[in-house]
């Protein structure tokens, strides 16, 4: 039997995987990633785009701290747009459509560039233990007869755990469609004491664009200015093609209303729960009866092919209702299709058995992250394979951590629900789940993690770099704007054409960089001094311009929000893990008792955001801790 040693294996290269692999390497462990087809590494599996509402923020951040998905993306774009630019920028998110190949030999260039890291092409099916309290991780053991000994694993299966994929009334064993499932690999996890269970997701149809009459669909264009992901990237155009949209009717609801006794969502087939937030076209059916129609997004695949994908109509119904129902709309009634949308069903471990580190509390140096803890999207999973590779690198060369804190990024959120909270539907990531949003806006993720990033390790001087003259353009504009005085005489008329009030008297130019209906480039328009100042920033002007017009516009909220958080400092500095035996708090609620047995939390700010403990419950904490 081949034996193999490293510091961190990884079993996985989707987007949890290879983010953890990189990270890992990239602090000095030496690291191999295990996957079961190195031509399918960092699959898009469902849609070719990263980013959206939430994700955007988490891909930003991922690139902050020195991780790679951003500059993938921006590699291999072929149209871009920033979300919500109609509300405020806490809210505002980036999302790019890719090219599915590009993306997978760009992020397959990347692995092959990062030093310590190796990739071994096979299949884990047993994860070695050395017993004792605790227990710890010795390596893997694979189907081709290698043992990998390492002082960490990191598993970020995805869906190919114990997968099951299903059409109608047809199942198939996989973890992806023409792609096998791992089988014995949950169960010699499970046999440690790890609780696991079943979840579901699915993926719609694939389209041939040249059946589709493009006249009957409304398009979705790209910016013409595009946004990019990594505040490394180098590339000045983006291929901005156009996106589709076009709306089911009546006919279509018909049709598949008619096979729902055939989906294996309600004839009882699938019993795991599915994304509330992801819904098949049938759940929609079946929750919203009354609508008489449900939008629809036509997305191509890449730059070099006929594939398109249809957002917002997947399903797993029989692959006969899916296409008839698909042709009674004008646009697809000549269709022809690659492959019918599936559902799949697939293993994951309870959250709540893992530290904020992503390791498991029951074994030493089991690290877990992406679906496999419950969660769905590309953006989740990586931010959560970063997390993971950044802890285990650190447990290889001693006891330190690396924790990102609710207000300091969304992947720290995302991680202190999941381990918090735990999961009874796949987990995705909302601006509402952010508490402090303001703080966690997307265009100032390297403002909030860069620096912390560059004393790890995580991130390289030349990032680090780049974020400190930004850093400083930034400062002196703001410094600018608070010092820069202007008189009535020289702006009203101006000031009137843009639709804003006169001044009456003389202000600081940051009292109107405030003003909704200004801004610092129609500013500079009417002020020299500004222009000048904006004119001499180098790459990336707009970027540097919107972050410092940010800070000048929301000032307000964002040092009232920052109080708020510092507030709740003050119980993350009190920790509470091995002060209790809550059994004998009889002075807490039963439920709170039971609650805090099994998450067992580390400090009581984690305490106090466990579903079933009451604020009357962290004041008796408070009592017994004598504050």
């Amino acid at each position: 039997m081949l034996t193999l040693k490293y510091d961190v294996v990884v079993i996985g290269g989707g987007h949890a995987g290879c983010e953890a692999a990189c990270a890992s390497a990239n602090m000095g462990a030496k690291t191999l990633l295990v996957t079961m087809d190195m031509n399918k590494i960092a699959q898009m599996s469902c849609n070719p785009a990263v980013g959206g509402i939430a994700k955007g923020q988490i891909v930003r951040e991922i690139d902050a701290l020195g991780g790679q998905m951003g500059l993938v993306t921006d590699a291999t774009a072929i149209q871009f747009r920033m979300l919500n630019v109609g509300k405020g920028p806490a809210v505002w998110s980036p999302r790019a459509q890719c090219d599915r190949g590009k993306f997978i030999w760009e992020w397959r260039r990347r692995l092959d560039e990062t030093e310590n890291l190796d990739v071994w092409q096979d299949q884990a099916c047993e994860l070695l233990i050395e017993e004792g309290n605790p227990k710890m991780v010795k390596g893997v053991r694979t189907i081709w007869g290698a043992d990998i000994l390492a002082r960490c694993v990191i598993v970020t299966a995805g869906t190919f755990l114990n997968g099951l994929m299903h059409i109608g009334r047809k199942m198939v064993a996989g973890g992806r469609i023409a792609e096998p499932a791992v089988a014995d690999f949950t169960e010699s996890i499970t046999r440690h004491g790890i609780r696991s269970a079943r979840m579901k997701t699915g993926t719609p149809v694939r389209i041939d664009k040249r059946s589709v009459d493009f006249s009957c669909l409304a398009e979705q264009p790209g910016e013409e200015h595009p946004y990019r992901f990594s505040y490394l990237s180098h590339i000045s155009h983006i291929p901005q093609l156009p996106c589709w949209t076009v709306n089911t009717n009546a006919e279509v609801h018909r049709i598949l209303r008619g096979g729902l006794e055939d989906s294996p969502l309600y004839n009882g087939q699938i019993q795991s729960i599915g994304p509330r937030y992801c819904p098949s076209i049938e759940t929609k059916l079946v929750t919203f009866p009354d609508r008489e129609q449900h939008p629809l997004f036509l997305e191509p695949e890449g730059t070099n092919t006929n594939e398109m994908y249809l957002n917002g109509f997947s399903s797993s119904l029989p692959m006969e209702v899916q296409i008839e129902a698909l042709k009674k709309m004008p646009a697809f009634k000549n269709v022809k299709v690659y492959r019918p949308g599936y559902a799949i069903e697939y293993d994951f471990f309870d959250p709540t058995q893992l530290k904020h580190t992503l390791e498991s509390k029951l074994i030493d140096g089991l690290f877990m992250a992406g679906q496999v803890n419950g969660t769905t999207g590309y953006e989740e999973a990586a931010g959560q394979g970063l997390a993971a590779g950044v802890n285990a690198a650190l447990k290889c060369d001693g006891d330190k951590t690396f924790v990102m804190h609710r207000d300091e990024s969304y992947i720290g959120v995302l991680i202190d629900d999941l381990v918090t909270k735990g999961v009874d539907e796949p987990y995705r990531m909302f601006t509402s789940r952010a508490e402090y949003r303001i703080l966690l806006r997307q265009d100032d993720a390297d403002r909030r993690l860069t620096e912390r990033a560059y004393e790890l390790g995580l991130v390289k001087r030349e990032r680090y770099d780049w974020w400190m003259e930004k850093k400083a353009q930034i400062e002196d504009i703001n410094n600018f704007c608070k010092n820069y005085a202007i008189k009535p005489k020289e702006v009203n008329d101006a000031l009137e054409r843009l639709g804003t009030t006169p001044l009456q008297f003389g202000v600081k130019l940051e009292d109107l960089v405030a003003r909704p209906q200004l801004n610092l480039k129609n500013l500079s328009e009417i002020i020299p001094q500004l222009r000048e100042m904006l004119d001499r920033l180098p790459n990336r002007k707009e970027e540097i311009a919107e972050a410092a017009e940010i800070r000048i516009k929301y000032k307000g909220y964002i040092e009232r929000e920052r109080a708020v958080a510092d507030k709740m400092h003050r119980l993350e500095n009190i920790r509470i893990k091995g002060h209790f035996n809550y059994n004998e708090l009889l002075s807490l609620s039963t439920e709170a008792r039971q609650k805090l047995i099994a998450i067992d939390p580390e400090t009581l700010a984690q305490a106090s955001r466990i579903p079933g403990v009451s604020p009357s419950d962290i004041n008796v904490l408070l009592v017994l801790m004598h504050r």
